[in-house]
Formats: C-alpha cells, structure tokens, sequence
C-alpha cells in the first residue's frame, strides 16, 4: 500500500476472514457435543454508518454444565487509531491511523476444576503493513502432566510445519507473555504466543496461522474428555476460583486484545468475553 492510504481492497485478508469464520462453527459445534441442553447463544452484529469502528461479526456465547462460560468470537472490522495509539503500531502513522483486521477469539471457563481454562485467538490486522498473530495457552487449576505435554504436543507439530526453531521461539514468548509480574508467577501452563508475523511469505504465514487453528481444535476437546467427569470438592472449586481471580488480573492489565477493544471502540461485550461468570480473590 502506499503512504497515507486506506487499506481498502485486502482479498487475503477477505479469504482470512472466511477460515476465521468457519473455524468459529466448528469450535462452536465441537463444545457443544459435551454439553446435555446447553447451546451457544450467536448474536451477528453489524456497526453502524458514522461509528469510528466499522465491520460486522458473531459473538458466540454459552454457559452449560461442562462449559461454565465459554465465548467464541469472530470480528471483520475496519476503522482508525487514535493517534496517541498510532506509534504502537506497525504501518498505522503511514495509514493516518486506519486499518482491517479480523480474527477469531476465544476463552473458556470450565466449571470442572480438573478441566482446564483455555484461551485461543488468531487473527489478522492490517495498516499500510499486514500481518497476522495469534496462539494458544492453556490455564490448568490443577496440571496434569499429561495434559501439558499433549496440549504443547499439538502446537508444536503445527510451528514445526511452519520452520525449524518456531515452537521454542513462540513457546518462550507465550512464557514471557502470559506471566503476571506483580504476582511473580505465570498464568498457567503456557502454550505459543505469536504477534508480527509478516515473513514475506504471506501464504506460509497464513498456513501456520490455519495449522494453529486445527492443533487447538483437536487436542484441546481431548483434554475436556478426558477429565470432565473427575468428582471434585468444595475445596477444589474454591481453589478454581482463585485461580480465576489471576486470569482476570491478566486479562484487564497485560492483555493486548482487551487493550485493542478499548483502543479501537469495539463492543464491550465482545473483548471482556474472556471475564469468568464467578471469581474470588
């Protein structure tokens, strides 16, 4: 794109749009199967003409027996930065501020305290630049070896598909990234965390970003088979519950979605999705 141009045109983006979508129902279908009545309740919106963010999505919502709270998010927007936002941004000084971006978001709060929380975003943003970002992270009350192992397992096949070296490099990120400085700990058992992705292969950018999508979409059902059915205690679901308590923590100080949300006037409802219906400190 060319200085001071909107990014208006974008078919990789249009077709980035399209997997998001489709990957949103499968995920979707795919929870739904454990729940016994529950189902996601799907609310399209659309912004209206004159709204500083422009675009449509789905926001996907259910709350059930397995799935305390879980919210699966597609968004196809468009719109301007702020200027005191704009520096943050690659290209956005270029563009006068403006930019696309779509993407899927997902967080999911299990009632099961042996079932681990789950977080899962992929997404493309672009400016007079593009690129694409994303991962996985895994939020365990209680961690399971063997759940750790196969989560990673899984992303690690999907980075390895992509070029030599990217697992440890977005696995230690995700460590950096999803860590909690003011309580010296991290907020779980980790995953790959991946953010300007921009190779100059846009296509093998987007393969992974597609390979990303997949790994989370077969192991992590897995995982919620697996223990969905451990019997717990008041002792454990008072434990889960504090363990929550430094998601939210996470979530409202460091995270850069949530940040995107207030940045960009996108709906509220849409970008602290990720808040859990009960928590405790």
């Amino acid at each position: 794109m060319n200085a001071k141009q909107a990014p208006a045109a974008d078919p990789r983006g249009e077709e980035a749009a399209r997997y998001f979508q489709d990957l949103q129902s499968r995920i979707c279908a795919a929870f739904e199967s454990f729940e016994p009545e529950a189902r996601f309740e799907r609310r399209a919106w659309t912004r209206q003409p004159g709204e500083r963010l422009q675009g449509s999505g789905i926001t996907c919502l259910m709350r059930g027996a397995v799935f305390e709270k879980v919210g699966v998010n597609f968004s196809n927007v468009c719109g301007t930065f702020e200027p005191r936002h704009r520096a943050s941004v690659q290209g956005a000084e270029q563009s006068d501020g403006r930019f696309i971006a779509t993407g899927i978001s997902l967080v999911a709060h299990m009632a099961n305290p042996f079932v681990p929380a789950v977080h899962m975003n992929v997404r493309r943003l672009a400016t007079t630049e593009a690129w694409f970002g994303g991962g996985s992270d895994l939020t365990p009350t209680f961690p399971f070896d063997q759940d750790t192992a196969d989560f990673h397992a899984a992303l690690e096949q999907a980075c390895d598909g992509y070029r030599p070296g990217a697992y440890k490099e977005y696995k230690e990120w995700c460590d950096r990234y999803f860590y909690l400085p003011h309580r010296k700990e991290p907020r779980g058992v980790g995953g790959i965390f991946f953010d300007d992705l921009r190779s100059g292969d846009a296509a093998a950018d987007f393969a992974f970003v597609r390979a990303v999508g997949e790994a989370f979409l077969g192991v992590y059902p897995r995982l919620v088979e697996r223990r969905l059915r451990t019997p717990f205690t008041e002792a454990d679901r008072e434990r889960l519950l504090v363990k929550r308590g430094r998601y939210v923590e996470f979530n409202l100080v460091y995270d850069r979605g949530t940040k995107f949300g207030f940045q960009t006037e996108a709906d509220p409802e849409a970008y602290l999705m990720s808040m859990p219906p009960i928590v405790k400190w």
